[in-house]
């Protein structure tokens, strides 16, 4: 059985004062024992002071450096100071932390390096909007195709990972913006397995989506250079056991 002392919960965060803390509180309720560590990613509101005083650590980037990049920082920070598994959730609230027994539950029961919180799997639908849905549905059939396994929600933000995947994951070679389909098939073809579990996500109640605007245009465009681009790569297996 996995330790809850063995545990990070990682939660990125940008501009989230109003929501970040109800996070923290709901995290500390369903893994009381749980590290809880916030990525401030150059907020300028009040978010480093509401994470600490709801209980969690922060570590604060001078100004935003996207997701990717705080996401990254957690990681180095879990190697560094010995954690086994890192679950990460969003901090806007979309992400319910009642699914956090269930992300242990699969970490203790498969061998898989990676844990996919799927939004569409078993049926379950999402209130996502009908562009952001459709590029899901496209970017998970071309991961499926081209990792032969069916993924259903390439772009969830709500993971769980084994050290093996973190060990990897510190490298020079994560250099993900966002860190979905591309980060996914990169994986793969490294060695890792991953699998999927069924969640739910709640609509946002405020703040600045990172995918407002023509964002998800830029990110398309993006997503499907890179994952062009991981293809031409050579294949390396890079598991550590």
């Amino acid at each position: 059985m996995i330790s809850e002392k063995k545990i990070l919960v990682l939660i990125p965060a940008h501009n989230e004062e109003k929501r970040v803390a109800d996070v923290i509180k709901g995290v500390r309720r369903f893994l009381p024992a749980a590290k809880i560590l916030v990525i401030n990613d150059g907020s300028k509101d009040e978010t480093v002071r509401v994470s600490n005083e709801a209980g969690a650590l922060v570590i604060s980037h001078p100004f935003n450096l996207g997701v990717g990049t705080a996401l990254q920082t957690g990681y180095k920070y879990a190697v560094q100071n010995g954690y086994k598994y890192v679950i990460q959730l969003d901090g806007d609230g979309q992400h319910p932390p009642e699914f956090l027994p269930a992300f242990v539950s699969k970490l203790n029961e498969t061998d898989a390096d990676f844990i996919i919180g799927s939004r569409f799997l078993n049926g379950n639908e999402s209130d996502i909007s009908i562009l952001r849905n459709a590029g899901n549905m496209i970017f998970g059939k071309i991961v499926s195709f081209l990792i032969r396994e069916k993924l259903t929600d390439p772009t969830s933000g709500y993971r769980a990972f084994k050290s093996t995947t973190l060990l990897f994951c510190v490298q020079d070679v994560y250099a993900f913006d966002y860190p979905d389909a591309d980060f996914l098939l990169t994986l793969h073809r490294s060695g890792f397995r991953m699998i999927e579990i069924p969640i739910k996500v709640l609509p946002r109640t405020g703040g600045k989506s990172q995918h407002d605007g023509l964002k998800p245009v830029y990110y398309t465009i993006k997503m499907f250079l890179s994952i062009f681009i991981t293809m031409l790569r050579r294949k390396r297996i890079n598991k550590t056991t």
